[in-house]
């Protein structure tokens, strides 16, 4: 009898050892299984499965695991790193009260005496005032131009620097478009002019338009085609949703778009002629200039140019705000949390492929292999 009941004991234990194997491996919200969010997720027990969204991995005996998924997506707030009201001092320097709920708050900044204007207007080579009444309560001078050896930059032909810091070349095609980045709130399209001389397998080639593409809206910066460049000449034009904006000389500056619960959008002359600075609130922040390549640049690199087009192109910079963490472009995937890049170190040109995955029908389309992006329904993008 006592045998019996040892026995009875082991089977019961066998049984419930299984049932919890089976339960780790199978669908749902168990093992490292999905979760009910869009996106990696934590689950209760081991093994793996499928659950309703996205895709999930747990360590859940420990407790530990990823959550990448975007969840609810977050309502853009207003962004308290700009939200302050400008005055002058004494002293000629302007200062900001600062009125985002943040560690600023109700604080008093005033810019440093090297640079007393937030926008300098009489001339705007200057380094201007940069109010940061964020996190970093500060108010500093900077330069108003894209550096196009820092992070995020797109120069040259083109010539990019990723969000790890690398630096790369992607040629794309002459008259080819393609996405720059692509999230699940923004994407960036960039149409790309060139020339092949004889003898050439490929292309030379330069980013001459950008489309920024977000909630129903579309913002177009690019560089007019020029026969000679002349410095005293706009070459930048701008449109938003398909009309032509003009972004005044004198005074401020700047064009502004949004109200209530909208994103603000600002565009504003960093210079004169051909240079702006492009903000859209919680999601990217662009310095663009226009530039052309010049007789002596065309010897060099023996681009062969023909001598009615001096292929005005752009230079730019962009610093994002809320990226995902699955980003997709051809800049935009180096931000991604994990990403390493494939191309070859310590060699003058490293390539970056990816023209079949990036490349979009149009400058204003949102789709390709690897794009995220998608309009709201009800939303129609023009081309």
């Amino acid at each position: 009898m006592k045998s019996y009941s040892i026995l009875v004991v082991l089977v019961i234990v066998l049984l419930s050892t299984e049932a919890a194997f089976v339960h780790g491996q199978g669908k749902g919200n168990n093992g490292n299984g999905n979760n009910n969010g869009n996106g990696y997720g934590n689950s209760n027990g081991k093994g793996k499965g499928k659950g309703n969204n996205g895709k999930g991995k747990g360590d859940s005996d420990e407790g530990e695991g990823k959550n990448k998924g975007n969840g609810d997506k977050k309502k853009h707030k207003k962004d308290d790193e700009v939200n302050y009201d400008m005055s002058s001092s004494e002293t000629g320097q302007e200062r900001a009260y600062c009125k985002g709920k943040s560690a600023c708050y109700q604080k008093t900044l005033v810019c440093p005496s090297e640079c007393p204007h937030r926008k300098p207007t009489k001339n705007k080579k200057q380094k201007a005032c940069h109010i940061n009444c964020g996190s970093k309560c500060e108010a500093t001078c900077k330069w108003r131009k894209p550096k196009c050896d820092g992070y995020g930059s797109l120069c040259y032909d083109p010539r990019f620097v990723g969000g790890d810091g690398v630096m790369f070349y992607f040629h794309g095609a002459k008259g080819g478009n393609f996405a720059i980045v692509s999230d699940d709130q923004l994407q960036i399209n960039a149409h790309f002019i060139g020339t092949r001389p004889e003898g050439r397998t490929r292309d030379f080639t330069w980013v001459q338009a950008l489309a920024v593409m977000f909630d129903t809206h579309t913002l177009v910066i690019a560089a007019n085609r020029v026969s000679h460049w002349d410095d005293n000449v706009d070459a930048l034009s701008v449109r938003w949703d398909d009309e032509t904006v003009t972004i005044p000389y004198d005074g401020e500056g700047e064009w502004r778009k949004g109200n209530g619960d909208e994103r603000q959008v600002l565009v504003e002359r960093t210079d004169d002629k051909n240079s702006l600075h492009v903000k859209i609130s919680g999601l990217v922040e662009m310095d663009i200039r226009v530039r052309p390549i010049g007789k002596e640049e065309n010897k060099v690199h023996n681009y062969q140019l023909p001598d009615d087009d001096a292929f005005a192109h752009l230079e730019t910079q962009f610093k994002f705000t809320n990226l995902s963490d699955e980003v997709e472009g051809v800049l935009g995937k180096t931000y991604q949390p994990d990403y390493v890049s494939p191309v070859k170190r310590g060699v003058a040109m490293p390539m970056m492929g990816g023209e079949d995955k990036y490349q979009t029908p149009s400058l204003f389309s949102p789709f390709c292999k690897a794009c995220r992006f998608q309009r709201p329904s009800g939303s129609v993008a023009t081309i």
